[in-house]
């Protein structure tokens, strides 16, 4: 019983030391280097190892490089993995290039690489352009109607200016840009929907992939359409704005003769109250007697009387 367990350790202890060596010398990846002839050393792939790279990633994209006719170094492989690039898109990026003809050397492709690019989608764009669809641009034209345009621009990466160059949102941006300029310098949006090509070559013209990773081949216009009479919607607004100065004039005019009529009839009222108090001063100066103020407001409401009868028969 005893010796069984020894020999269950000591056979633990065997497959733990062959996986622990197999970890560390992949003799696999070694054998199918070899074979594919690529000379890469056991103490090569241990030293990967050591220094926390894992050796399929370096490698089998060496393994491809030299089927496809490249000389690639591995420690500047493996540098560039510990740089924190992609390898493998590299190498790949590479060989598409060097079968499309395209000049792309290692320290190109990694710097691309390590600037956040995908370079392998660089090269595949650089052999078959591809379409950057802009979203809709309205513009108005002279006659004051509203174009609403769509365009199809045709870009192609370029290689050089890959590493600082601006992306698809500057294309766009540029774009959109030329386009309302070309829209807005028309007479009539008429001339717009009949000769949309003007636009493009508008635009064209004024070199939009400059400073750019594209370089743009063609500008095309998908779809064009009216929008709305902004001359109109303007003209509108600005007579309704001249309606409520008109407006607001007229109610200022207003609010002064209301006002100007309340103080006419203060100043009546005032002199009303002037009356009772002239009454009072002349029965004071012995000026009016009682009588002949009584005789007075006798002859008053006489007349009111008379005024009043005469209404009445003039009525009937």
């Amino acid at each position: 019983m005893t010796d069984l367990i020894f020999l269950a350790v000591l056979l633990g202890f065997v497959v733990l030391f062959v996986s622990f060596f197999l970890y560390f010398v992949p003799v696999g990846l070694w054998i199918t280097a070899v074979f594919s002839g690529v000379r890469v050393s056991l103490g090569t792939m241990i030293g990967m190892r050591l220094r926390k790279v894992p050796p399929g990633e370096i490698v089998r994209p060496l393994i491809s490089a030299t089927k496809a006719g490249l000389d690639l170094d591995v420690n500047q492989m493996e540098a560039h993995y510990l740089a924190g690039g992609r390898v493998g898109r590299v190498v790949s990026a590479l060989i598409s290039a060097d079968r499309a003809n395209i000049d792309l050397p290692w320290k190109r492709a990694t710097a691309i690489d390590l600037a956040g690019r995908d370079v392998l989608e660089a090269v595949q764009v650089s052999v078959n352009p591809k379409v950057i669809q802009t979203p809709k641009v309205a513009a108005v034209a002279k006659d004051g109607i509203q174009v609403i345009a769509i365009a199809r621009v045709t870009v192609r990466a370029n290689i050089e200016r890959l590493v600082g160059g601006a992306g698809e949102e500057t294309i766009i941006a540029r774009v959109g840009e030329g386009t309302v300029s070309s829209i807005g310098s028309a007479l009539s949006h008429k001339s717009v929907l009949e000769n949309p090509d003007a636009i493009s070559k508008h635009v064209l013209e004024r070199g939009l992939d400059a400073g750019t990773a594209y370089e743009i081949l063609s500008i095309d216009i998908a779809d064009v359409d009216v929008g709305r009479n902004i001359g109109a919607e303007l003209q509108t607004d600005q007579a309704e704005a001249d309606k409520k100065i008109a407006q607001a004039k007229a109610e200022e005019r207003r609010a002064m003769a209301v006002a100007s009529e309340q103080e006419m009839r203060a100043r009546v009222v005032e002199a009303e109250a002037q009356v009772p108090l002239a009454l009072a001063e002349a029965f004071r100066s012995g000026r009016l007697g009682v009588m002949d103020h009584y005789r007075m407001e006798n002859v008053q409401a006489d007349t009111t009387m008379r005024r009043s009868l005469a209404q009445v028969d003039g009525t009937e």
